[in-house]
């Protein structure tokens, strides 16, 4: 049983145990993207915990009797749950493995045993083409040392059962045993601005555009909705910026390391009107998007962020990358034949593979 794997020493084999976000991770440093490095808890290690601490059957049986109409039943239920897989030891094996992936990790890094990561739930079923469970499990930024990563995966796995995901489970109809929890470790980047990149444009389709959100900070703030972020709309083809909305952003969460935790602080100067990224960084991010897309051959939902520590040229790195689930999910409108063959002409130009098998 493999209850940890590093991305670079996965085979595609392997993804079925890393989760929809794991899996993507590991293909993309396979593709030798800029991936910040990092290992996954695999799902055997969840499946080992549920077995070895005889929770699973009497979890199962939990939620089956949860009445998802009754929001206080649920609410209770789901609290319920996970204390239960908070407050349980690990299996020793498990537990081990964990250790020694995170101190080969520390030793990638140049770090003392002491390096910030951020573990990061990876459910099996994240990104299935008619449901989409992203943002719905749990990230902790900033975990330090062995003992708090071991106590953040099991938070990881406790997320699977929020009263959110319990009762999005049960209107999509899928069985929750068949549901797994992989939990990403990865080495934390100290983002001077983050932000999503889509491959289409969200609001109408268009897939000749990419669309870029970006803020200071790490990317919770865009993500969250914390803080409304700078808008680029960018001609995929010709790689120039169509439109650009520059917005007042008002907070940034950034990692301090002197407390090893994320704060959140205010911009009260005029960085906070100041566009999160320059000219040539909007191009970069567009450059790598399509080469994600080009990968991945349809369109991509990606998180990505500028490394404080990295040097100009060398600081993009991308966080995630998972299908697009609004427009693929459409059925193509009929359009004029001009403006269909132009279409057409715009997609060999993005990607040449596209239409083949």
């Amino acid at each position: 049983m493999k209850h940890t794997l590093f991305f670079k020493d996965t085979t595609p084999d392997d993804y079925v145990l890393l989760g929809g976000k794991g899996a993507s991770l590991a293909s993309m440093t396979a593709a030798q993207l800029p991936v910040p490095v990092g290992f996954c808890v695999t799902t055997h290690a969840y499946e080992a915990f549920l077995k070895d601490s005889g929770h699973g059957a009497v979890i199962f049986e939990m939620v089956k009797a949860i009445d998802c109409r009754d929001v206080s039943q649920l609410d209770k239920m789901s609290e319920k749950i996970r204390e239960l897989i908070v407050s349980s030891p690990l299996p020793e094996d498990v537990q081990q493995s964990i250790k020694q992936s995170y101190k080969a990790l520390c030793d990638l890094c140049n770090a003392d045993d002491d390096l910030p990561v951020a573990v990061r739930s990876s459910a099996t079923a994240e990104d299935l083409p008619d449901a989409s469970f992203a943002g719905q499990q749990d990230t902790y930024l900033w975990v330090v040392g062995e003992e708090a990563v071991l106590e953040y995966v099991r938070k990881c796995w406790a997320s699977l059962f929020t009263s959110r995901a319990i009762n999005y489970r049960r209107h999509q109809h899928i069985v929750e045993n068949e549901v797994l929890m992989s939990v990403v470790i990865q080495k934390m980047v100290n983002a001077r601005t983050a932000g999503v990149a889509m491959t289409l444009n969200p609001t109408n389709g268009d897939r000749s555009t990419i669309v870029i959100d970006a803020a200071w900070g790490l990317g919770e703030a865009v993500v969250s909705g914390e803080v409304t972020p700078d808008n680029f709309l960018v001609d995929k083809v010709m790689m120039h910026i169509v439109k650009a909305n520059i917005q007042h952003k008002h907070i940034e969460h950034v990692p301090d390391k002197a407390t090893r935790r994320v704060l959140t602080r205010e911009i009260t100067d005029e960085r906070a009107m100041r566009p999160s990224l320059t000219e040539s960084e909007v191009k970069e991010v567009c450059r790598m998007a399509k080469i994600i897309e080009k990968h991945y051959r349809c369109p991509q939902d990606i998180e990505w962020a500028i490394d404080a520590d990295l040097p100009d040229g060398q600081n993009f790195t991308l966080l995630q990358s998972r299908p697009e689930t609004v427009w693929s999910q459409k059925k193509t409108v009929a359009a004029p034949a001009f403006k269909m063959g132009m279409e057409g002409l715009v997609g060999t130009l993005i990607n040449p593979l596209a239409g083949k098998k």
